[in-house]
């Protein structure tokens, strides 16, 4: 009785030639429903109500991010029914096979493909403006800073060779989720600001579909459960934290115990232009508060490593996320700066 419950809605939804094209680009990558309206040649409340009735079967999931939504593909292995899982992956499997052998489904997938690539052309023309934009300001800020070759090398023999769930936090233009995807088994990489979310969807669109999501939210309330990952990275991004305390007690929150925790930013410096120019809460860190902030929220923490190079000198403060029973204190704990 319950895979019939599950498998109407299913076939009902699979049984109109729009969203069987929207699965099929959704196979490729995440889209919002305004592009997905700019493919198909529709109106973009039409192309809302087949993504309600994809949703509605369990076959795709929306996100929010600003005033944009986002459609992806619903995930063939997670928690929930078994039966679901199997159903979304017979129905994937089935239209795969549907584009191999029906010629004029397959003209018209192809088609789509087409049409996405070419938004994928206006993404990069976007993210090219944005930075041309901005090029000034970034162009100065790196010019203190060390180069990132040897900070990523550095961050790469720091961190486990296997990252598994990893947490980007603050993740920019994706720079730091591009260069670890391979070594994780799945990338979450999150940022506050909707405009940074596509310059780095820019560059994280050839993954493959699945292997990253991007999601908006603040570092200092992370919209994820407990317990969650297994790599938890922050990369020059701590330093725009008003409590930084509490953002290392988000971090621990949804650790899993044993995880890892790197922290990439500049020692405390006196760059007070950093602060008035480019909105720095916080003119780097010491290793005394970084020590202090990781045993209160409880994680063990490493010695730091320091890489000059730069006006400013960037560090990595590395640790693992002890067991609550580990006797440290909670990880809501705070701590003065």
């Amino acid at each position: 009785m319950t895979q019939n419950l599950l498998i109407d809605p299913l076939l009902r939804a699979l049984a109109d030639p729009t969203r069987l094209r929207i699965m099929r680009l959704l196979a490729a990558m995440e889209l919002a429903v305004g592009e997905l309206a700019q493919v198909l040649g529709q109106s973009q409340p039409r192309v809302s109500r087949h993504v309600k009735i994809l949703c509605d079967a369990g076959l795709a999931e929306r996100r929010k991010e600003g005033s944009w939504v986002f459609l992806k593909i619903a995930p063939f292995a997670a928690d929930g029914p078994s039966s679901r899982l199997s159903l979304r992956a017979a129905s994937a499997r089935l239209l795969a096979a549907a584009e191999d052998e029906d010629a004029d489904f397959a003209a018209q997938c192809a088609e789509d493909r087409r049409r996405l690539a070419a938004i994928r052309a206006g993404r990069e023309a976007a993210s090219a403006q944005y930075f041309a934009r901005h090029a000034e300001e970034w162009d100065q800020i790196r010019s203190l800073l060390s180069p990132d070759e040897p900070v990523e090398e550095a961050l790469g023999r720091l961190l486990p060779a296997s990252l598994g769930q990893l947490l980007d936090i603050g993740t920019g233009t994706g720079r730091m989720a591009q260069c670890f995807a391979p070594r994780a088994a799945h990338v979450t990489a999150l940022d506050k600001s909707p405009d940074m979310l596509r310059v780095a969807r820019t560059r994280l669109q050839d993954l493959p579909a699945g292997k990253v999501d991007l999601v908006q939210g603040d570092f200092a309330a992370l919209p994820f459960s407990d317990a969650a990952f297994d790599t938890l990275l922050m990369h020059q991004v701590l330093h725009y934290a008003q409590a930084p305390e509490a953002v290392l007690a988000q971090a621990a929150r949804v650790a899993r115990p044993g995880a890892c925790l790197a922290i990439v930013d500049l020692a405390a410096h006196a760059h007070e232009e950093l602060r008035e120019r480019h909105a720095h809460a916080r003119l780097g860190f010491s290793d005394e508060q970084m020590a202090q902030w990781f045993a209160a929220a409880g994680f063990s923490a490493d010695a730091p490593l320091a890489l000059n190079g730069g006006q400013l000198t960037v560090k990595i403060w590395t640790g693992r996320r002890l067991p609550e029973n580990a006797g440290t204190a909670p990880s809501n704990a705070k701590v003065s700066a």
